[in-house]
């Protein structure tokens, strides 16, 4: 199997066209103070601890869920190029530890065409994550990203 297919079964990814200009899309993602008003799935309350936005950078996240129980988002950034692309590895303690994450940005006019990628180190711990509901998560995610971009207006 060639590496780019060996990459591709364990990868996940989600698809958004954002009502905004890419300049908003990239802020939202960039400016710790929105970070914390979107990151995680709704419900959720995101503090920013850390947010060294550049190529070896750390950034760490505390989700606190509803119920009080509250889950660690941590990663450094691997590669920036500005209004294009953030990765980053990423770790979201319990669930999800040892993937990298990529946000492809692309103006589209006005709107913003956003992809986004989960790379796991193997093909049946991406299935599990699947499983475990990856596109209702991170779709929730990018929910509150398109309501927060939108309240930006």
């Amino acid at each position: 199997m060639s590496k780019t297919n060996d990459a591709d079964s364990r990868t996940l990814t989600l698809e958004r066209v954002f009502n905004a200009p890419i300049s908003l899309a990239w802020e939202a993602w960039t400016n710790p103070e929105h970070l914390a008003q979107w990151w995680g799935p709704e419900g959720m309350e995101t503090k920013v601890n850390k947010h060294d936005f550049r190529v070896g950078g750390e950034w760490e996240y505390a989700m606190t869920m509803p119920d009080g129980q509250v889950f660690m988002a941590e990663g450094v950034y691997t590669e920036i190029v500005e209004f294009e692309k953030i990765c980053s590895t990423a770790n979201f303690k319990p669930m999800t530890e040892g993937v990298e994450i990529q946000a492809y940005f692309e103006a589209k006019g006005e709107q913003t065409k956003f992809t986004f990628k989960c790379v796991h180190e193997t093909e049946a711990y991406c299935k599990q994550q699947e499983e475990m509901g990856f596109y209702n998560g991170w779709g929730s995610v990018f929910n509150r990203l398109a309501d927060f971009l939108k309240s930006k207006m």
